[in-house]
């Protein structure tokens, strides 16, 4: 019999809780049979959702707290009064134990990629976290990262995320080799800061055999599927992040709005009904929920905290592939394939302190 995924659930985390965690689990099982859960929570609060979904209360365990890491909470807050009691820790520290193959929490991110951090630490050689998101494209999706964990980074915390990127992206778009380029002002080689141009040559000098680096991005690129990954340090990579949600937001107001002006443009709506659906499928935010915490010894994902249970479930889906596929092991193949580059001999592994 094929091995389980089992994922570990924050139920209580985001901004209604078990009241979307639940059935987007239920939604995500339907997709993944293979799966079961554990459920970190107020037994209060979850029991009454899960008896509404009789197929996902069949595999799932449920583990009472009553502690639960509120979404203004700072993550040194989180980490004092949360650590080891609730449920956001609990659930990744099912990770640690082996209890669970990934852990998933639509709560806190700041609090989530502290706790993850001190709780699993960080793979060999990697000193930061990253948050990768998966990004709409003209043709397909991209892996973007680091979307906000961390601010700056040198040359070499910029291959890492590339490694860890096409690593993530090889087990979305099942490919071998994605293409790779960092986020920049220009594609000329002479452009950017000294860190993203030394990041570029030793990407070209490593041409290590699991990425494909295409050069140098500009932040038009991203939407035109420029490559399958774009590397990019938290703090611009955050920046783009809003852009873009704000952008797709303004964007579908003002479609709306013309739509309305008038009765010819509501016909022209109607005629075209099928275009404008694909359209806001394509768009929808919640078709890419789900951001993987790159960089860990173990896979912690995170969800919008806002999603509904559709989109809840779209993070259980990242989770869910993420572990089937072993993206760990992937990770780990990436960094040591270039005989200590990417992780010097020196390099251990670190808690937060």
């Amino acid at each position: 019999m094929p091995k389980k995924v089992r994922i570990a659930l924050d139920a209580m985390g985001g901004d209604v809780g078990a009241s979307v965690v639940i059935p987007g689990a239920a939604i995500s099982l339907t997709r993944h049979p293979d799966t079961e859960f554990l459920l970190f929570g107020d037994r209060s609060v979850i029991e009454p959702q899960l008896a509404k979904h009789p197929a996902l209360k069949a595999v799932s365990s449920v583990i009472h707290t009553d502690v639960a890491v509120s979404m203004h909470d700072k993550p040194s807050q989180a980490l004092r009064r949360g650590r080891k009691t609730s449920s956001m820790w609990l659930a990744i520290d099912a990770v640690k134990k082996g209890q669970a193959d990934v852990a998933i929490s639509a709560g806190n991110t700041g609090a989530l990629v502290a706790m993850a951090r001190f709780c699993l630490r960080m793979l060999n050689g990697i000193d930061r976290p990253a948050l990768a998101a998966i990004w709409p494209t003209k043709h397909a999706k991209a892996v973007v990262l680091d979307l906000g964990a961390t601010i700056g980074g040198d040359a070499r915390h910029l291959v890492a995320l590339a490694a860890m990127g096409s690593a993530m992206a090889s087990v979305l778009f099942d490919k071998a080799r994605p293409t790779v380029g960092l986020l920049n002002i220009g594609v000329e080689e002479m452009k950017g800061h000294e860190e993203i141009r030394e990041a570029g040559e030793m990407l070209r000098a490593m041409n290590l055999p699991q990425l494909d680096y295409i050069g140098f991005v500009e932040g038009d690129g991203i939407g035109k599927g420029a490559a399958d990954v774009i590397v990019t340090e938290g703090y611009s990579g955050n920046i783009a992040l809003k852009a873009a949600e704000g952008s797709v937001r303004q964007m579908m107001d003002l479609l709306r709005s013309a739509i309305e002006a008038s009765w010819l443009s509501r016909i022209g709506y109607v005629l075209a009904r099928s275009a404008f659906r694909s359209l806001r499928e394509k768009l929808d935010p919640r078709n890419y929920n789900g951001s993987v915490v790159l960089g860990l010894n173990g896979i912690v994902v995170k969800s919008h905290g806002g999603t509904d249970a559709d989109g809840f479930a779209y993070a259980v889906d990242v989770g869910y592939e993420m572990a089937k596929y072993d993206l760990l092991n992937k990770i780990n193949q990436m960094l040591k394939s270039d005989g200590g580059t990417l992780v010097p001999a020196s390099a251990t592994q670190e808690a937060v302190s």
